[in-house]
C-alpha cells in the first residue's frame, strides 16, 4: 500500500489529493453524523425534554440544518480546503473571527469523539452482558480509542470506506426494528405526539439544543476538500444529502421510537438500550444484540469520524500558524496529518477516560460533553450563515435568495440558541456549561492576541494563504471546470 500511496498526487497542504470518491465523502458526513447512534441514546436524552414533542424537536432541526448547508455550499461550490468552516468564516468574516471560529470547532469536534466514546463502551457492555462478560469500561475505551487512531492514522481512503460500511448495515437494522414497530401498530397516528400532548415551548427549544447534537458533523465532509475527487460537487452533494436524509431518518424514528414505548414501564429516557426494550416488547428480542452491535460500529465510526474532521481543522490552522508547524506536518508514506490525528484522538479519549476514573456514568458524561460541543456547531452555523452573504457579496455574486437564506437559518437558529439559554437554568453541572463554552472562546481570543504578539502579520498570513486557495478555484470555475482539481 505505501508504494501506491506514494504514486498518488499530493496537495499543496501535503495531504493526498483526490484520492477519495463521492461515496466515500458522503461516508465521512454521514458517519460524523452517526445516525443509527441517535435513536440508541440521543433520542432518548431529548425525550426527557421535549415528551411528545421529540419528532417535532427533530423537524426543526433538520430545517435549520438543511437551511445551514445551503449558506455553507456557497462556498464549498466556490472553493475547497482541508480548513472547513475556520476557512469558510475567515474568508466571510475575517481572520481573527475565523480563528476563533475553528478554536471552537476544534473543541465541537474533540467532545463529540468523547462522547461518542462513552456511547461505544455503553454497548460493547451491553454485548458483553448477554454473554454475561464483564470488562472494565476504561480498557474499552481505550481499545475503541486506539483503534479509530490507527485508521484515521493510517489511511483516509480506508476510514471513509469503513464508516460508510458500518452505518449502512446498522442504519438496515434499525429501519428493519422501526417498520415493524409501525406494522405492529397499524400505522395509526400516536395522538399523543400529534397533539404534542404536556409538550410547552420551553421543553421544545431545550431538547432542540440536543436534537442539533444529532445533526452535528453534517458539515465534515468539507474538511476533505485537498482529498475529495471533484471537490467542487462531492462535497456540496455529500452535506445537503446527508442533512436531509439524515433529518428524515431521524423525524421518522424519533416518532417510532417514542410510540414503541408506549405503554412500557420503563420510561425511554431511562433505558440503557432501548432499541433493544423495543425489539424484546414486540417479541422479536433476537434484533436486540444485531442493534446493539450496530450501535456499537455506529458510535466507534463518529469518533473515527471526529477524529479525521478534528484534525484536519487543527493541522490547517497550525499550517496558517495559529499552532506550532509542527502539528502542520504530513505523514510521509501515509500522507494524512498524523501529528493532529494523534492529539485529537489523545484529547477525545482522555475527557471520558478521567471522567470514568472519578466515577461518572456514561450517559452523563455523554450529556455533558455533547452540550458543550452543540454550543461549539450552533456558533459554527450561525457564523457560516452570517457569512455567506458578506462572501457572495464581496465576489459580486450577491442575490436576494441567498439573503433569504441567510435570515431564515439565523432566525431557525434562534430557537436552539433561546433553548440554550433555558437549559441554562437546570441544575448543575448543565448550568455551568454555556460558562466554561465562553470561557474556552476568551482563552482562544488571548491565544491569538499572544500569537500576534509574537508574528505581527500572522492574520494577514491567514487571509493570504486562504485567498491563494480561492484564487485557484476562481481560475478553475473560470476556464469552466467546476469539477476542482
Amino acid at each position: 500500500m505505501s508504494n501506491t500511496i506514494r504514486n498518488e498526487k499530493v496537495s499543496r497542504s501535503g495531504l493526498r489529493s483526490e484520492c477519495l470518491s463521492p461515496l466515500e465523502v458522503l461516508g465521512q458526513s454521514v458517519a460524523n453524523i452517526a445516525p443509527s447512534a441517535t435513536p440508541a441514546l440521543v433520542i432518548p436524552l431529548v425525550f426527557a425534554t421535549a415528551g411528545n414533542g421529540t419528532w417535532l424537536a427533530y423537524l426543526f432541526a433538520t430545517i435549520a440544518i438543511a437551511l445551514v448547508a445551503g449558506n455553507l455550499n456557497q462556498f464549498t461550490k466556490r472553493s475547497a480546503s482541508p480548513g472547513s468552516l475556520y476557512a469558510y468564516v475567515a474568508k466571510g468574516l475575517g481572520s481573527n473571527v475565523g480563528v476563533i471560529a475553528g478554536w471552537a470547532l476544534i473543541l465541537a469536534y474533540i467532545l463529540t469523539a468523547s462522547a461518542v466514546l462513552c456511547g461505544f463502551v455503553n454497548y460493547a457492555n451491553v454485548l458483553f452482558a448477554y454473554g454475561g462478560i464483564s470488562i472494565p469500561s476504561i480498557l474499552i475505551a481505550i481499545v475503541g480509542a486506539a483503534g479509530a487512531w490507527f485508521f484515521a492514522y493510517k489511511d483516509i481512503k480506508i476510514s471513509t470506506k469503513i464508516m460508510l460500511a458500518f452505518e449502512v448495515i446498522s442504519l438496515l437494522l434499525i429501519i428493519l426494528l422501526a417498520g415493524f414497530v409501525l406494522i405492529k401498530n397499524g400505522f395509526s397516528l400516536d395522538l399523543g405526539q400529534f397533539s404534542l400532548k404536556g409538550v410547552s415551548i420551553t421543553s421544545i427549544g431545550t431538547g432542540l439544543v440536543l436534537a442539533f447534537f444529532s445533526f452535528t458533523g453534517f458539515e465534515s465532509a468539507s474538511s476533505l476538500g485537498d482529498e475529495a475527487k471533484k471537490p467542487l460537487k462531492s462535497i456540496p452533494r455529500a452535506i445537503t444529502r446527508s442533512a436531509l436524509f439524515v433529518g428524515a431518518f431521524f423525524v421518522v424514528l424519533s416518532y417510532s421510537e417514542v410510540l414503541g414505548f408506549v405503554g412500557s414501564s420503563t420510561a425511554l429516557n431511562s433505558a440503557a438500550a432501548p432499541l433493544s426494550d423495543i425489539a424484546s416488547k414486540y417479541g422479536i428480542g433476537f434484533f436486540g444484540p444485531l442493534i446493539s452491535i450496530g450501535a456499537l460500529i455506529s458510535f466507534w465510526a463518529c469518533f473515527l469520524a471526529c477524529t479525521n474532521s478534528g484534525a484536519r481543522i487543527l493541522f490547517t490552522m497550525s499550517q496558517h500558524g495559529i499552532f506550532s508547524s509542527f502539528i502542520g506536518d504530513t505523514h510521509a508514506t501515509n500522507k494524512t496529518p498524523h501529528i493532529a490525528i494523534t492529539i485529537t484522538a489523545v484529547l477525545a479519549a482522555a475527557v471520558p477516560l478521567i471522567l470514568i476514573g472519578k466515577g461518572s456514568g456514561l450517559f452523563e458524561i455523554y450529556g455533558w460533553v455533547g452540550t458543550i460541543a452543540t454550543y461549539g456547531f450552533i456558533l459554527l452555523y450561525t457564523l457560516i450563515s452570517i457569512a455567506a452573504p458578506v462572501y457572495l457579496y464581496r465576489e459580486k455574486e450577491l442575490k436576494i435568495k441567498h439573503v433569504i437564506l441567510s435570515v431564515s437559518a439565523i432566525v431557525v437558529l434562534l430557537i436552539p440558541i433561546v433553548g440554550s439559554v433555558y437549559s441554562n437554568a437546570q441544575a448543575a453541572p448543565y448550568s455551568w456549561f454555556i460558562y466554561f463554552f465562553i470561557g474556552w472562546l476568551v482563552i482562544g481570543g488571548l491565544w491569538l492576541l499572544i500569537r500576534k504578539y509574537q508574528t505581527p502579520d500572522v492574520s494577514a498570513g491567514i487571509s493570504d494563504r486562504i485567498e491563494i486557495v480561492h484564487q485557484h478555484y476562481r481560475e478553475i470555475r473560470a476556464n469552466g471546470d467546476g469539477e476542482g482539481i
